[in-house]
């Protein structure tokens, strides 16, 4: 089976993962890799099972971090359990939101925003199913 990981590049990876511990409760799964220019070459963390990466910029490798206030060409798609909490976190923490919470019948509670990095989230949250109406016996 096939799988796709994201692979971010940042301009400070010690302050992104400090940023997505705060707003998705990020954990770190292998400790950032310090290259001898003191960036860090790779880090890995986990978001609810999500896997990423992650390095410091290396635009010497044509690896650039986001331009902030360009947007990016990319938007990373994640599912929470609370988007509202989530939002609000990421406000507190610097986040530029582009689209508050609201609920979008089949597909979920959705929001948008970037991080202080730079990267595009669209968050999802997925809405309870409404119950079938009851059908009348004959």
């Amino acid at each position: 089976m096939s799988e796709v990981t994201p692979y971010l590049a940042v301009a400070d990876a010690r302050a992104a993962i400090e940023w997505f511990r705060v707003v998705f409760d990020a954990r770190v799964t292998v400790d950032p890799i310090e290259m001898p220019d003191g960036r860090a070459g790779h880090v890995e963390f986990d978001i609810d099972g999500a896997g990423f990466m992650m390095a410091d910029a290396h635009p010497e490798l044509q690896c650039p971090a986001p331009e902030i206030g360009v947007g990016s060409p990319v938007t990373l798609h994640l599912t929470v359990a609370n988007v509202d909490d989530t939002i609000t976190r990421a406000r507190a923490a610097d986040a530029q939101i582009d689209r508050e919470p609201a609920d979008n019948p089949g597909i979920g509670r959705v929001a948008v925003m970037r991080d202080p990095s730079g990267h595009r989230w669209f968050l999802n949250q997925e809405l309870e199913a409404e119950p079938a109406p009851a059908r009348a016996e004959a």
